[in-house]
């Protein structure tokens, strides 16, 4: 097989690698989400699916390394599509990190938090929204370095946001009454929801190196 049919490859397998990856982000804000709403059955239900979808994600990771290690792009960019892929594969590994804490660790969030929690989480797992649009305009079509960038930098707009949240609802749980234990939790909680969006912004700046070496 040419180079250039094993780069069509690993882009065929990287887009699906990349909808298996948004599929198990959305079912780890699902999973987060019936928890907030008290339906933690409904939580458990959706963190079981997460379980599966990871489980496929990491074949296919592994599939887009055995097509580099068989040759598939230049030798100066193959490591960087594999050290690509193990950085975005960090996003969805923590959402079912957080899924995982909420469905294991049941924390106890006070009513008064509960919609700044539900707004965290959608904005920290909505970041996924720009860096997965960037992949696939990495990867079909390839070198489209200017909207790569751009998207990217959506990423990073939306990481700062989220970060901002996370001071404003850390603040406000700590001015708190509650006990010191219970305080403790809920920042546990709230960095779990972050740590996601962290992730992201890790991936974009990676995916922000690797197009313009693509395309150097």
């Amino acid at each position: 097989m040419s180079i250039f049919k094993k780069e069509e490859k690993v882009a065929e397998l990287a887009l699906e690698y990349l909808g298996a990856c948004t599929t198990c982000v959305t079912a780890a804000k699902s999973a987060v989400d019936a928890y907030l709403n008290g339906d933690v059955a409904t939580a458990r239900d959706s963190r079981n699916e997460v379980r599966q979808l990871e489980a496929e994600a990491d074949r296919l990771r592994r599939a887009i390394g055995d097509e580099l290690h068989s040759g598939a792009y230049m030798p100066l960019i193959r490591g960087d599509i594999y050290s690509l892929v193990e950085a975005f594969d960090r996003v969805p590994n923590a959402a079912e990190a957080c899924a995982t804490f909420f469905t294991s660790q049941k924390p106890s969030i006070p009513e008064e938090y509960t919609d700044a929690f539900r707004q965290l989480l959608a904005d920290s797992l909505g970041s996924m929204k720009p860096l997965a649009e960037a992949v696939r305009t990495f990867f079909d079509p390839k070198g489209q370095t200017d909207e790569v960038r751009s998207l990217t930098e959506e990423v990073s707009i939306e990481e700062s946001k989220v970060d901002e949240q996370e001071w404003a609802l850390t603040n406000s749980v700590f001015d708190s009454a509650h006990e010191l234990a219970h305080k403790l939790h809920l920042r546990a909680a709230i960095r779990r929801i972050v740590h996601i969006s962290d992730r992201a912004e890790d991936a974009a700046d990676h995916l922000g190196l690797v197009a313009v070496k693509a395309v150097t």
